[in-house]
């Protein structure tokens, strides 16, 4: 039996055993990362640049790039590096602030995502109301509220998991520490209250789901409605980078919690977190430049401008 009071170290779950299969983990997760990166940047660097694109859904799509460059920036560093030197620890501190960021981000990603298919409900189905109903203040306290919603979660989470004492050990059977493993390390009679607030949160999560799908029900009744081919294309293209993005989000965390034990195994968790933690995060700005011909036209017009903005700036004064 292990106190988690003794504990200084968790052995995290190893994506290989042999050598050659940690560097094509290294090198895949390195490609996967780079690419999260520049894609949410750029993003990130677009929005903030362009003043054409100051509007609330690109003001919660720059917010929920952040997200996504914090999620990824969690889990898979640690995981490369793990990978690169052959070693599977990590520090307690480590760990726990894994837990705490990596809940702060998904369950802020998530009430943002809920924001905004309210903010394509609005656009589409009243849209004469949409300035009064996301107005600049509105738009900065919902996004605040995604962010403290994310806060107070992971807060109190990581507060009651850290509590719980550990009797299984330290091998934790994940590639980054999570809420679900550490239930599965604690003694059996303490858990119950950490199970009990994740009964809480899923009641949640689940009204999030329903406001959500209640809100596409509405939105696709509307867009059909529309007359001109022209604007229900326009109101599409609006609308189904954001549901793409929600589904991939939430199919793939709910799979990866609540698939049947019976169908358990390492290497099937392994793949199902890195399609609900990795891959997202990754894909979420190539999902949203493919139908938005508005932000491809701004990333195409920034790269030129920054590029032209270098070379000026590295030549040599005449």
């Amino acid at each position: 039996m292990s106190n988690s009071s003794s504990i200084t170290q968790f052995l995290l779950l190893a994506f290989a055993d042999t050598r050659e299969l940690q560097l094509l983990h290294f090198w895949l997760f390195l490609g996967i990362y780079l690419a999260a990166l520049l894609g949410n940047g750029l993003i990130i660097t677009t929005i903030a640049c362009d003043h054409h694109l100051h509007t609330p859904m690109y003001f919660f799509l720059l917010n929920l790039s952040v997200l996504d460059l914090g999620s990824i920036s969690t889990t898979v560093p640690k995981s490369m590096v793990n990978s690169l030197w052959d070693k599977r620890t990590i520090s307690y501190s480590g760990c726990v602030s894994q837990v705490f960021l990596f809940a702060l981000f998904i369950v802020a990603e998530f009430s943002l995502l809920t924001i905004m298919s309210y903010d394509r409900y609005v656009a589409i189905c009243k849209p004469l109301h949409y300035g009064t109903l996301l107005g600049s203040r509105a738009c900065v306290h919902m996004a605040a509220a995604a962010w403290g919603a994310g806060f107070l979660y992971a807060l109190l989470h990581t507060a009651n998991t850290f509590s719980l004492p550990l009797c299984q050990g330290n091998a934790v059977e994940q590639f980054f520490c999570e809420i679900p493993q550490f239930i599965k390390l604690s003694c059996s009679h303490f858990y119950v209250r950490e199970v009990g607030l994740l009964d809480v949160s899923a009641c949640l999560f689940f009204g999030c789901f329903v406001f959500i799908v209640v809100s596409y029900v509405q939105i696709f009744r509307a867009v059909l409605r529309i007359p001109s081919e022209q604007g229900r294309h326009k109101a599409f293209s609006m609308s189904l980078p954001h549901l793409a993005v929600v589904s991939l989000f939430i199919t793939t965390g709910a799979f990866a919690h609540l698939k049947p034990p019976s169908i358990s195994s390492p290497p099937l968790d392994i793949l199902v977190s890195v399609l609900y933690s990795v891959v997202p995060p990754a894909l979420n700005p190539l999902i949203y430049s493919l139908r938005n011909q508005q932000l491809k036209d701004a990333v195409w017009k920034l790269i030129p401008g920054r590029l032209s903005e270098a070379m000026s700036c590295s030549s040599p004064a005449a």
